[in-house]
């Protein structure tokens, strides 16, 4: 599974920020939210253009920007994307700078500390170089078109600022590069932490069939190094930095392309559907940049430049994560240095190495600076110690190589034109690793896994020492990465999953997603030739449960020879299609006897300790399904009576919590009116907008997953192109592309995602200029 914890930082900031809100500061309402509205139309002077610049906003909110120069497109698409989302993007800066206790207080300094040992110290010409060649370039225009914005919105700052009290400030052409905000889209310290516990606490076996290796291979704890002493706390504010609330990550994002054979208009089609968390703005932000050498459309995060799932004249493309392991745990062994007693010193083969020292200070709102020490192995920052066992603990992390800022090399693929060049672009995509797949006019598709990989000669799934026994071997060359182009079958679909093509032999991980949406999409897929839009639009709101199709035959043959209780609740299960509709009742049936169902599960087999360390990682749920459809010896002596016996068991007492919670009558139970999106805003609940209904489920196509009931994490923005038409595109962003309360387009797309609806994706002149709601000119001063 692809276990690392939900990743809730960066744009995501619902659970960040303090839970005290001053009364006179939540008195500020929308009336002074509006007053401080960004301009969308008219005419703007803007220091540092070469030439005017033109904004036509769509009905949407999507901005489509028309340049003069590269320069002059960049500068607007950062002006624009601070217009819309300036708060969430200073947000981001500061929790990837480290520079969150300067305005929230003293109660983030170790996130602050932790951002700050996860920051770039490398070369810095080889960190640009590793980019697209004008990267530098591009990526300080828009960093001026930024701050050309923060000098005009410092006289009226978006109302986030009043409400915690501070200004923007300018940015750093640097902002870009930093790398916290992937950390927790790669793998997978938080995993080898888990993975250690268990063996600790099970053995290797056990942990083996509770926890199983994608693809098989055995556990490899070091001899000699002892796992007992390893708990989460040797990770140190890792935990903190991926969120305030540590759920387990719910699996991933989606997509697919298919070839012009299988489509009514004869070209190919691609959706994409990435998942993250939900909140208030958005993660992602849509926008069409024209220019020289440049016509593409899409969505990115709102700061960075480029787009990095959308088209341009010639291609298509989208993503999902891979989930290369790109993290160690180093166990490093400390000591007073031998030869120089005021420094401390690591083990390192046979003898001892000081360790790199940088002191630092952080600014604290309303306290004095704190300063801050920060240490080095050659594997990496310290990030907890054991001062008893004399051990320090030290994430190695592909983040401190140089090119690895997340998503800059999309200004890469965003300007290839054939399969080469989207092959020669993607071989710059270090971080985070994606499934790139691909689509072009000609009819061609294609697949890249994408991603700096370091090659190992242990498995990665478990801490080791740091003596120099257990180095990288160096980096798998993008040619060596599993691709392909134009498959037989006609079609290409990734979903977190194994992708590890057969006989593929280099290991990239053994943790993935379950395979339960890829395996729907390539069954739905390969179910029909002629291909739409409308027909990807409901494949990706495709509600149909794997599990619940394995289980509940189960279940209700167990109950044709073992008396059930709650035989009402039994009926709404009977005839059931297995889909996840928001208006029924047999999924909240299903869903709380699933739920329920592998809590018994696992805690009988781990115990209540081992339980709560795989709860924590995620419960294999392919294992679940496995061994109840063929039970083994440890259910007893008559395993397939005794299994049997525990699925009735486990449904009475569902239905009976059911019963309890939501009435005793079946016709009041329904799926959606418990199964909700919340939208709140992180400071505010003046700004919240309403809870979305849902259907689906953290198993489904239609990814809705979260803590209980709650949807926190699933596909805010969705796209599918149509590359026999680039205007018959759709897309979804959801609440809305601007994160001002107030804005018209702040919350106006909730209703569309709600109903599974999309807006038009404009591309040509014609469509856009059709479409404009505000055009802005933006000119030299």
């Amino acid at each position: 599974m692809f276990r690392p914890l939900l990743f809730r930082m960066a744009l995501g900031l619902a659970v960040l920020l303090p839970a005290h809100r001053p009364a006179r500061l939540l008195g500020q309402r929308l009336d002074s939210a509006l007053t401080r509205l960004a301009q969308i139309d008219g005419e703007i002077k803007a220091p540092g253009l070469d030439s005017a610049v033109e904004v036509r906003r769509d009905q949407w909110g999507v901005p489509h920007i028309y340049a003069r120069t590269t320069h002059d497109l960049f500068f607007a698409q950062g002006f624009v994307a601070a217009q819309d989302r300036l708060w969430q993007i200073d947000m981001w800066r500061r929790i990837g700078e480290g520079r969150l206790s300067e305005v929230l207080g003293p109660e983030y300094l170790e996130r602050d500390r932790f951002a700050r040992l996860l920051k770039y110290r490398g070369n810095m010409d080889a960190e640009w170089r590793s980019y697209a060649p004008d990267t530098k370039a591009i990526v300080t225009a828009f960093i001026q078109g930024v701050n050309g914005y923060v000098k005009i919105a410092r006289a009226r700052p978006p109302i986030e600022y009043s409400l915690l009290g501070f200004l923007p400030e300018p940015f750093a052409v640097e902002v870009p590069l930093q790398r916290l905000a992937a950390l927790s889209m790669t793998g997978n310290a938080t995993s080898e932490i888990a993975r250690a516990q268990l063996v600790a606490l099970l053995g290797v076996e056990k942990v083996e069939q509770l926890w199983p290796a994608d693809p098989y291979r055995r556990l490899d704890p070091v001899p000699g190094l002892d796992l007992k002493p390893i708990t989460p706390a040797a990770l140190g504010a890792t935990y903190d930095a991926y969120g305030g609330v540590h759920y387990p990550r719910v699996n991933g994002s989606n997509n697919w392309v298919v070839s012009g054979t299988m489509t009514a208009s004869g070209k190919p089609l691609l959706a994409n559907d990435p998942h993250r968390a939900l909140g208030v703005p958005s993660l992602r932000y849509l926008t069409h940049l024209v220019g020289p050498g440049w016509n593409v459309i899409g969505a990115g995060e709102p700061a960075t430049p480029g787009i990095a799932g959308g088209h341009n004249h010639r291609i298509a493309f989208g993503f999902t994560i891979v989930g290369m392991d790109q993290q160690d745990v180093y166990v490093e062994q400390i000591a007073i240095c031998p030869s120089q007693p005021s420094r401390r010193c690591y083990r390192y083969g046979a003898g001892w190495r000081p360790l790199r020292i940088i002191i630092d200070t952080i600014p604290v709102k309303d306290a004095a600076p704190r300063v801050v020490r920060l240490e080095f192995t050659a594997h990496g920052p310290i990030v907890a110690e054991d001062t008893a066992a004399a051990r320090a603990y030290v994430i190695r992390f592909v983040g401190s190589e140089p090119g690895t800022a997340g998503y800059l090399a999309q200004l890469s693929t965003n300007r290839a034109t054939d399969w080469p060049t989207f092959q020669a672009a993607a071989a710059r995509w270090k971080l985070p690793t994606e499934n790139l797949i691909y689509a072009d006019v000609d009819g061609n598709i294609g697949w890249v896994a994408a991603g700096l990989m370091p090659i190992r000669s242990w498995s990665g799934m478990l801490p080791i020492p740091g003596d120099g026994r257990y180095e990288w071997k160096g980096f798998l060359a993008s040619q060596d990465l599993p691709q392909s182009f134009n498959p037989r079958r006609g079609f290409i679909a990734t979903a977190n999953n194994n992708i590890l093509p057969p006989g593929y032999s280099r290991p990239l991980n053994y943790e993935w997603a379950n395979p339960f949406r890829v395996d729907r999409i390539s069954e739905v897929l390969g179910s029909k030739t002629d291909w739409t839009v409308a027909g990807f639009e409901r494949l990706q709101h495709d509600e149909l449960s794997v599990p619940a199709r394995t289980l509940v035959p189960l279940l209700l043959s167990a109950a044709d020879r073992i008396a059930v209780e709650h035989r009402e609740a039994l009926a709404t299960l009977r005839g059931w299609d297995y889909l996840m509709r928001k208006d029924g009742t047999a999924p909240l049936v299903f869903q709380v006897w699933h739920d329920s169902l592998s809590r018994q599960f696992f805690r009988g087999r781990a115990g209540g300790a081992g339980y709560a360390i795989l709860a924590r990682e995620g419960l294999d749920q392919p294992t679940l399904l496995r061994l109840l459809r063929e039970p083994d010896e440890a259910f007893g002596p008559n395993p397939a009576a005794a299994r049997d016996s525990f699925l009735v068991r486990a449904f009475d007492a569902a239905a009976a919590q059911v019963s309890a919670t939501y009435g005793n009558d079946p016709a009041g139970w329904r799926w959606g009116d418990v199964h909700l999106a919340p939208f709140r805003h992180p400071l505010a609940s003046a700004f919240d907008l309403p809870a979305a209904s849902r259907g689906g489920d953290g198993t489904t196509v239609y990814l809705t997953a979260g803590p209980g009931f709650t949807q926190t994490d699933g596909a805010s923005f969705r796209e599918i192109i149509d590359l026999a038409d680039w205007d018959n595109s759709v897309a979804t962003n959801v609440p809305g592309q601007s994160g001002q309360p107030g804005s018209p387009y702040y919350g106006n797309l909730l209703p569309l995602w709600e109903k599974g609806e999309y807006f038009p994706l404009l591309y040509s002149r014609k469509a856009v200029e059709q479409g404009t709601a505000h055009l802005l000119w933006l000119r030299p001063q």
